[in-house]
């Protein structure tokens, strides 16, 4: 599997290296759209980062109950190779920062490969990195073309998953005195270490949450 995935990637480096047609690069903004999950309980603060101590307050409250918004502002990269005249390939890297407006951030990386028709309609898929792992991103859109300037407009699906968190046990440690006659003072007494549970190890987990963004690219040729 890694051998195929890695001719993969050779294998669409050296068609970009050789068909390539156009570079282009520029900033995107947009608004991401958050399902009800754990990133939305991050970006409403009722949970800290990945954490595993509200077992309970998933379990009735609120608490992943609300989507949330937030910003993005980021770059992307795009090569354009395999020039079918109607079609043409496109190759994308865009790297975002989120959830600034919140006082957060949370970034991410996608990697895209997709099309390109003459009338500016284009598709594309890849991986997705973000602070709450790996995912596949799908995005569909239309570039509108001023002069030089291509201004993609494209929606993005990054699906949920389900993310497992491990808590360990806790444990209260003390040192009892030990009296095995029952008579205080009479010399045999001694200490004993001991500790006794307060939580039981647990796991927990979250949805993180599907994201849809509305995403819009200002990129010139270079």
């Amino acid at each position: 599997m890694k051998k195929s995935i890695l001719t993969l990637v050779l294998a669409l480096c050296m068609l970009s290296a050789n068909a390539q047609i156009e570079k282009l690069a520029g900033p995107r903004v947009g608004i991401t759209m958050v399902s009800p999950g754990l990133l939305a309980n991050i970006l409403k603060k009722d949970v800290s980062f990945f954490s595993d101590e509200n077992r309970e307050s998933w379990d009735g409250t609120s608490l992943g109950e609300y989507g949330a918004v937030m910003s993005q502002y980021g770059w992307q990269w795009e090569s354009r190779f395999a020039d079918a005249g109607n079609v043409t390939g496109i190759v994308e890297w865009i790297a975002l920062v989120g959830g600034m407006e919140k006082g957060m951030f949370l970034p991410s990386v996608s990697s895209m490969v997709g099309v390109r028709t003459a009338k500016g309609i284009e598709f594309a898929v890849g991986p997705n990195l973000s602070l709450g792992g790996i995912a596949m991103v799908i995005g569909a859109g239309y570039n509108f073309k001023f002069g030089k300037l291509n201004v993609p407009v494209n929606i993005v699906y990054v699906p949920s998953m389900n993310k497992t968190y491990h808590h360990d046990a806790e444990y209260d440690y003390n040192d009892v005195e030990i009296d095995p006659d029952g008579t205080p003072n009479s010399g045999d007494e001694y200490w004993e270490y001991s500790e006794t549970i307060i939580s039981d190890a647990y796991d927990v987990t979250h949805p993180t949450g599907a994201r849809v963004s509305i995403m819009v690219g200002f990129n010139l040729g270079r």
